[in-house]
């Protein structure tokens, strides 16, 4: 919900099903969020361009166009937080969007708590990102990371990290709560030319939850996405 005193934050929401937005709104007006709408790709550019919401919900599936090309254009010229949201079975579709710069996605159906999680752990990180990293970030009650220290403190104890288990951690850290894509980490982390060789990530994720997790083969905070990457789950 919109902190007391702040206005509230604007969803500009880009999906051409009635019910869809019906139900969209009636949520987001139950949390104190102010909502905009669009049942077109061009008229949801349109109205990002003119409007500039704090946040834009987006189907992928648009009658004039796929919702990527939204995410692609949008990305041209801002930073707007991406939540986008796709019928099951289209993972391929999902981690297009996420590689165009969308910053999440839901899959229907979806509840509306569900979705309002996932609406503030988009816009905390928005607002992260305008005003620097976090320097300290706590996961639960057994993780603890500090950025600018390089120190991460599991349950009372300080644990080793290698600069790439760091590095990758780090990058989860700073979209915490958002799915990040193979492609997207590897390029982050490895850098561009080993975007498509997945078994780096698969080797380091292991070795991180055996560092980080209570039970590595059922983690809590390094969650796999099957088909399309990795979330740091918080809390």
């Amino acid at each position: 919900m919109t902190p007391a005193g702040s206005p509230p934050a604007t969803v500009l929401v880009v999906d051409d099903e009635s019910q869809m937005r019906t139900f969209v709104s009636i949520a987001l007006a139950a949390h104190g969020y102010r909502m905009l709408e669009a049942a077109s790709a061009a008229e949801g550019i349109r109205l990002a361009r003119e409007l500039r919401p704090d946040l834009i919900l987006l189907d992928l599936g648009l009658p004039d166009a796929d919702g990527s090309e939204v995410t692609r254009r949008v990305r041209e010229w801002s930073r707007i937080p991406i939540l986008v949201i796709s019928a099951r079975g289209q993972e391929e579709s999902k981690v297009h969007a996420l590689d165009e710069g969308a910053d999440d996605y839901l899959t229907k159906p979806f509840g509306a708590e569900e979705l309002m999680a996932r609406i503030r752990v988009a816009l905390r990180n928005a607002s992260y990102a305008k005003g620097g990293e976090p320097g300290v970030v706590q996961l639960g009650a057994d993780i603890r990371v500090d950025l600018a220290n390089r120190v991460v403190v599991v349950r009372g104890d300080e644990v080793h990290l290698t600069p790439i288990e760091f590095k990758l951690l780090a990058t989860l850290v700073r979209h915490a709560g958002t799915v990040l894509t193979h492609r997207h980490l590897l390029t982050e982390v490895w850098g561009p030319e080993h975007g498509q060789q997945p078994h780096y990530l698969r080797v380091y994720m292991t070795s991180l939850r055996h560092k980080l997790e209570r039970q590595p083969a059922r983690p809590k905070y390094l969650i796999t996405e099957p088909g399309i990457g990795y979330r740091l789950r918080v809390g």
